[in-house]
């Protein structure tokens, strides 16, 4: 079983496409409005056409189709889950696909940002768009900071965790059980080790944030600057508009 292997959100995958190289900004808000379209879609022909939008984008940043849904696989018992506590509703069946269907385009969406966005990308994406919010006191640097960070101890965190299975299995722990409640009870003795070493990891960021006289937003500079390009407002227009018709097409009262 490999934890790490699976986790694909908050790692970087270069590959130097237009997607890669537009402005990470365009690229933060076309997901968060992406997300939203898919809570509003109420069809399967919505989000059938979501897909195919994903798939072009997924094609435009020259990602392996695998590894982007490599992400969803971890979530294998959660949407299996799903699925079966609506079956003994009325149109659970539905329900429930409308459901996994949601987790898993968001989780492709959020793969795809961070597949095509470094984490240096996503914290001056998300500063920029919180900005505003400086002149009522919020402090949009350290929010972006924050953020950031926690999206990228995502895969390391899955490391950590697949190296203390290794570790338990080693010692004749099963995690291989069919019974659900069981397996979920062998997992109890990887929480305390993953913890320790969340907060031993943690430790040595602040420490090693410090000693590079890290002391929050006041007064730095960029070495990169963000600079919207006319592809850039280009290609968030028309993906908009894009999302627009199929939230449009996704309400109609169809399949």
């Amino acid at each position: 079983m490999s934890v790490g292997a699976s986790f694909i959100t908050g790692q970087y995958y270069p590959s130097g496409s237009l997607v890669h190289r537009a402005d990470p900004r365009v690229k933060l808000l076309i997901v968060v409005t992406f997300a939203l379209a898919v809570f509003l879609v109420k069809n399967f022909t919505g989000f059938a056409a979501i897909v195919v939008l994903l798939g072009f984008f997924i094609y435009l940043s020259r990602l392996p189709a695998i590894l982007t849904l490599k992400g969803v696989r971890p979530l294998f018992f959660i949407l299996a889950f799903t699925l079966l506590i609506h079956l003994g509703t009325r149109d659970g069946l539905r329900t429930g696909l409308f459901v996994d269907l949601r987790l898993i385009i968001l989780v492709v969406g959020a793969s795809f940002l961070t597949l095509t966005s470094t984490p240096v990308e996503l914290t001056d994406a998300i500063e920029s768009l919180l900005s505003p919010l400086k002149r009522i006191g919020i402090p949009s640097h350290e929010l972006a900071m924050m953020m950031t960070i926690a999206l990228r101890f995502i895969p390391t965190l899955s490391v950590e965790a697949n190296k203390i299975i290794k570790a338990q299995t080693a010692r004749g722990a099963r995690f291989d059980s069919k019974n659900p409640l069981t397996r979920a009870r062998s997992f109890t003795p990887i929480l305390v080790p993953l913890f320790v070493n969340v907060f031993r990891r943690a430790d040595e960021l602040a420490e090693a944030m410090e000693a590079r006289a890290y002391h929050g937003g006041d007064g730095r500079t960029r070495m990169r600057e963000l600079k919207m390009r006319p592809g850039d407002w280009v290609g968030f227009v028309m993906a908009i508009i894009l999302l627009a018709g199929m939230v449009w097409v996704g309400r109609m009262p169809i399949f």
